[in-house]
Formats: C-alpha cells, sequence, structure tokens
C-alpha cells in the first residue's frame, strides 16, 4: 500500500510540474467553456438547454487532453521499465497512474462544473446530477484513456490514434452522463441515468485494468 500511495503521489506531484498538464486541463476547461456563450450567442433559454451536452463534451475533450502523459513520459525514460519490474504488479501501477490522473483532471472537473453551470444558465434541478455524474463518469475517462494511452505508448506522435481510439468508448458516458441533468431539468428523475453511469465506471475499472497492463506489458518485452 505504501508504494502505491507513493506511485500516486509521484505522478500527482509531476503533472504539476511538468508541463503544466494537470493546470493546462482545468485552464482549457474554464476557457472553452467561457468562450460558447459568446459564440453561440447569449439567449439564456439555448444556453440553458444545451447547456448538459456542452460541459460533458468539454469534460471529455479536457481529459482526452492529457492522456498522453499517462505513460508516454516514463516510457520514455525508462521509468515504465522499473515500475514494472518493482513490487507493484503491472495492472496496480496502472491503477496508480488511472488515480492520479483523476485526481488531477476529473476531480477539478468536478468542483468546477458549478461555475460552467451559471455561465450556461443550466437550471437549479441539474446542479445536482451534474456533480454527482461526473464523480461517478470520469472514472470512466481516465480508465477508458488509460486503455487508448497503453495501446499507443510506444508511438512518438500517437496523440490522433489514441483520440481515435478513446473517442468512440467516451459515447455511452457521455449520453448517460449529459441525459441525467436533462431528465433532472425535465423532471423525470436521473437515478437511473446516474446508475448507468456508475455501472460504465465499474465496468471500466474491471476492464481497463487488466488490458492496460496487458498492453504496456507487451512493449515492454
Amino acid at each position: 500500500m505504501t508504494a502505491f500511495l507513493a506511485l500516486v503521489r509521484r505522478d500527482v506531484m509531476l503533472s504539476f510540474r511538468i508541463g503544466g498538464g494537470a493546470v493546462l486541463g482545468l485552464v482549457f476547461f474554464l476557457t472553452v467553456g467561457a468562450l460558447m456563450p459568446l459564440g453561440i450567442g447569449p439567449e439564456p433559454q439555448l444556453l440553458s438547454k444545451i447547456a448538459p451536452g456542452l460541459i460533458w463534451v468539454l469534460a471529455v475533450l479536457t481529459a482526452l487532453l492529457t492522456l498522453d502523459r499517462l505513460f508516454q513520459a516514463d516510457f520514455e525514460d525508462g521509468s515504465l521499465d522499473q515500475l514494472a519490474l518493482g513490487q507493484l504488479p503491472l495492472w496496480l501501477v496502472v491503477l496508480g497512474k488511472v488515480l492520479a490522473h483523476w485526481l488531477t483532471t476529473g476531480l477539478p472537473l468536478c468542483l468546477f462544473a458549478p461555475l460552467m453551470g451559471v455561465l450556461f444558465g443550466l437550471a437549479p434541478e441539474g446542479y445536482w446530477p451534474l456533480v454527482l455524474g461526473l464523480l461517478l463518469g470520469t472514472p470512466t475517462l481516465s480508465l477508458t484513456g488509460a486503455m487508448g494511452a497503453a495501446l499507443t505508448v510506444a508511438l512518438r506522435r500517437g496523440g490522433l490514434l489514441l483520440s481515435l481510439i478513446v473517442l468512440p468508448l467516451y459515447i455511452p458516458v457521455l449520453i448517460f452522463g449529459a441525459g441525467s441533468v436533462i431528465m433532472a431539468v425535465d423532471g423525470l428523475g436521473a437515478d437511473g441515468a446516474l446508475m448507468m453511469v456508475s455501472a460504465l465506471s465499474l465496468f471500466s475499472l474491471v476492464v481497463s485494468l487488466p488490458l492496460s497492463a496487458l498492453s504496456l506489458k507487451t512493449h515492454l518485452s
């Protein structure tokens, strides 16, 4: 457990030190969110209607922006080989890196999502499913992204391929995450959609860790 926590702490610190990955994602989320009303127009009803989908799309793009840093730097400098030979099994190394990615990308999105809701004029009924849905759904973004990052880790410019692999896999969580907010605003109840978001996160946890570890082991061997 000590080695696992040390790995998470190391990756969190590196995300703030090298290239500003964590800060860059949050700045992207807030900046693009602030620009959206300027491009769409100031009509409150239109902004309020499209707010759930826009916020979730921004969350997906923000997570995608930092995925190539998940394994790439450690692979290039040989740290990933050392981690693979260490006391932690490779799937637990993947889990530690995914947790660090979520702490520096997914969690800030959850905290700042209400600000985006205010900016877009989201109805009051939509705030709790928005935040809860992001808390339950952003782990899926990190876990699924880990599979794509592991597959493309040996490619020097694999960012485009990573996007092509991961984006289609994000569609279910995007649909149910935004749908939970829309249903809450319409008075239909968001429980069913939030349960689906939770199920997707659990499914991603079960599937992503072994597949990512297997892919990394293939590249390291």
